[in-house]
């Protein structure tokens, strides 16, 4: 593959930090596979594919139910990690923007909170429909606005009241694009779907005191990891202060549980 700046910077990433993304931002994103699925109307003999798998999560629900799933990922470390975890399930490296099956050979593709690591988001979902048969489904989940993931708001005003949120990463699409309901509706039907169909799904964020989104951000993903590390020493101690006192609300004891719901979105090929 030839990648571009910002793959260059995900891929690397998510080489790094497989294992520790699995109990942070893994152990929310799970509350989700439910509903994608269902969406997608994945059952037994369904022919499924899970596009930017990661860890294999949804790939692995989907076997459960008795459909033929097969998982793909550009990070040959999130590969391992879900082979590891699902030996049943078919997993294989590729780009999701240059899908490595055949036009036509399945019945749903999903995409678990993929499109925001993506450098051409619209490309992948292109792919998505060239893979697809004609009336199967895509569907994909992306975080909701930070107003309503809570803790991405939380973290992102510390880090403006006490650091930089202006730090030098490589470009890439907008992180909250498909937060917007509008904008996942013209994006699918630019590419050629019909009957796009966008829900908010609920999803918690459970940490134990003193441990917070910060330290999940941090160490367990990429853009917002890096933004953090970015900062100065002095200012990073300030934001993980900042963030557990903005905590206090969803906090009992030690147990903290912050709303982090996301956007699940899905349509058809004609």
């Amino acid at each position: 593959m030839e990648l571009d700046d910002f793959t260059t910077f995900e891929l690397n990433g998510w080489e790094q930090i497989a294992a520790a993304y699995k109990p942070r931002f893994g152990e929310v994103t799970k509350q989700s596979n439910g509903a994608l699925l269902d969406a997608l109307d994945v059952r037994a003999g369904t022919r499924f594919l899970d596009v930017a798998t990661g860890p294999g999560y949804v790939a692995g629900v989907a076997a459960s139910r008795g459909a033929q799933a097969v998982g793909v990922d550009f990070a040959q470390a999130m590969i391992d990690e879900a082979t590891r975890a699902y030996p049943n399930v078919a997993f294989r490296r590729g780009s999701a923007d240059a899908l490595p099956f055949a036009d036509g050979g399945f019945d749903a593709v999903g995409i678990s909170f993929g499109l925001l690591h993506f450098s051409d988001p619209d490309e992948a979902l292109a792919e998505a429909f060239r893979v697809l048969r004609s009336g199967a489904k895509v569907g994909f989940t992306v975080w909701s606005t930070p107003d309503r993931a809570v803790d991405f708001g939380i973290v992102l005003k510390a880090v403006e009241t006490y650091g930089r949120l202006d730090v030098p990463l490589p470009s890439g699409p907008p992180f909250a694009r498909f937060s917007d309901w509008r904008e996942c509706e013209r994006t699918l039907r630019a590419v050629g779907f019909v009957e796009p169909r966008m829900t908010e799904v609920s999803q918690i964020l459970h940490t134990r005191a003193p441990e917070t989104a910060f330290h999940m951000m941090l160490h367990g993903g990429v853009r917002m990891g890096a933004m953090l590390k970015a900062q100065t020493p002095e200012a990073l101690a300030s934001i993980e202060a900042s963030v557990l006192e903005e905590c206090a609300p969803y906090r009992n004891g030690d147990d903290i549980r912050v709303p982090m719901p996301c956007v699940l979105a899905c349509a058809t090929k004609p």
